[in-house]
């Protein structure tokens, strides 16, 4: 999961001398999609004035990334920003991005998701079109096609670059292209671009803001949170197969590629986990949906409070995403709400660590208990989903080192019981505590009196929707099964070759140090 942003001025703005960098809009923006992805951050920016392309990528927040100096060098009316959480390849700088190519055209692109057969598709890139990948990143594969198709077999002149041939470009990405992605571009000399895998996977909105001389900008982005915080209007979501250019005179074209070809399956983890509170996703307000499932969780733990299960004193949550269902869990249910634990903010958000190690050490850094909330009571702990169940584990430890007498786990989704493979890294199902243990095991082993699940229909009146895509819990994935299994091989020896090599890196620090100190 990771968060995009595009920004788009005319070209207007820039031969009128006007001082605007889209790049810095684009860094306010990236700075409110950090929860999206905290390994690294990027932003590429076009300049019509030069016909230059400009970039700053590196490993870190968007904070750390970036500063006033690097941003004043990213000039241009147009800009696009990445802020990775990885879920291919490896951490290196190498697989940062945005992208860019010099040939077509020149094009520049970020995306948010998986591509379940990259690895097939980079094979035949490089077999039949004779390139050299420079990454492991599943976007670069994405790149080079995209371009392909737009030329279409044609040799390169002005004309080849138009929103026909952009469309059919596209088609071929999303008849060829397996999984969840949402994706945005640069085109040198031509304008910026957007499109949204058939299912709808990953979120994508549109914003628009006119300016006080009457120029009209655009944003396309993960989330309508940034938008919010940019002053855009929003407009809509980008719909599922919908591929929208925004050309350097500012006008808004769109096209409808495969409006009938998929049903509309947006990912129900966005709601649940992934997305801000602020934002609103395919028309419902991601806070609105955590209290309707704290409701419909509060339901199912009066009937186990009616029939003498479970007796809690109060309802607390695992801050932040929790809080709001356990609000409404209290209300519903006539018990005090408190806050038992207190969150440390300059920790990273522990699931989308990337070793169990790290996710472990996160969890104590950064939940601080407060004691004289938890001693002594009977709690009904709120928190919006269990993984792999460590975490789960440990604050249950937590709390009841800090004197609790017993504790009840209510959980705002139901198990996590399959890989997920469009945006979200746990591939292999073994790693998940659902998979193969029953409701009863799992709070066993985490100590707890009992887990209360939601189900799926209590997800689907929460959401308001009839159709989600809630593949990691009920094994129906809407883009086809077809390589889920090597996606998740390949997967897993990324992510133990990432682990050892960070382990190496880490002793030769330490060894470092030790020579330093001598």
């Amino acid at each position: 999961m990771c968060g995009v942003i595009g920004i788009a001025g005319s070209a207007e703005s820039a031969k009128s001398g006007a001082e605007y960098r889209a790049a810095y809009e684009a860094y306010r923006g990236l700075l409110t999609l950090q929860h999206r992805g905290q390994d690294a951050a990027g932003i590429l920016s076009y300049d019509d004035l030069s016909k230059m392309f400009y970039q700053k990528r590196d490993l870190g927040l968007v904070a750390q990334v970036f500063d006033r100096d690097n941003i004043e060098n990213l000039t241009g009316q147009m800009a696009i920003g990445h802020t990775r959480y990885a879920t291919t390849g490896g951490n290196s700088r190498r697989d940062i991005q945005p992208l860019l190519t010099g040939a077509p055209f020149g094009l520049g692109m970020v995306h948010n998701g998986n591509i379940v057969n990259h690895k097939m598709l980079a094979q035949k890139l490089t077999a039949d079109l004779k390139r050299q990948l420079l990454t492991e990143n599943d976007l670069e594969v994405l790149l080079y096609y995209w371009s392909h198709y737009l030329l279409g077999g044609r040799d390169v002149h002005k004309d080849s670059f138009s929103f026909e041939n952009m469309q059919s470009a596209t088609e071929k990405i999303f008849e060829n292209f397996r999984g969840g992605y949402a994706v945005i571009g640069l085109v040198a000399q031509s304008g910026m671009v957007a499109f949204r895998d058939p299912h709808g996977l990953r979120p994508l909105v549109l914003g628009r803001r006119t300016e006080e001389n009457g120029e009209t900008r655009y944003c396309v982005t993960s989330e309508t949170v940034a938008l919010n915080y940019l002053g855009y209007d929003f407009m809509r979501d980008i719909r599922p197969g919908e591929l929208i250019f925004i050309d350097l005179d500012g006008r808004l074209h769109s096209a409808d590629l495969a409006e009938s070809r998929a049903p509309k399956t947006p990912c129900a983890f966005e709601w649940i986990y992934f997305s801000a509170a602020e934002s609103t996703i395919e028309k419902e307000s991601v806070y609105k949906v955590r209290l309707r499932l704290g409701t419909q969780l509060g339901i199912k733990a009066r009937a186990a409070i009616e029939a003498g299960e479970i007796s809690p004193d109060v309802v607390m949550p695992v801050p932040d995403t929790s809080r709001s269902a356990a609000i409404a869990a209290a209300d519903l249910l006539g018990l005090p709400y408190r806050e038992g634990l207190i969150k440390n903010r300059y920790v990273h958000r522990s699931f989308i660590l990337n070793t169990q190690e790290e996710r472990e050490d996160a969890v104590h850094l950064k939940l601080s208990p407060i004691k004289s909330e938890i001693e002594g009571k009977n709690i009904l702990l709120i928190d919006d989903s269990v993984v792999r169940g460590t975490t789960s584990k440990r604050i249950i430890s937590l709390l009841k080192k800090n004197g609790a007498k017993e504790i009840v786990l209510g959980v705002t989704s139901p198990p996590l019981r399959y890989g997920c493979f469009y945006g979200i890294d746990f591939p292999d199902p073994a790693e998940l505590v659902a998979n193969e243990k029953t409701v009863e095991d799992i709070a066993d082993w985490a100590g707890a009196r009992k887990f209360i699940y939601l189900d799926e229909s209590d997800l689907k009146i929460a959401a308001a929707k009839s159709s989600m895509c809630m593949a990691c819990m009920n094994g129906k994935y809407p883009a086809g099964k077809e390589d889920i299994a090597a996606f998740a091989a390949q997967r897993k020896a990324e992510r133990l070759r990432n682990t050892a090599e960070k382990t190496a890196t880490a002793k030769t620090e330490k060894k470092g140090k030790k020579e330093r100190y001598a």
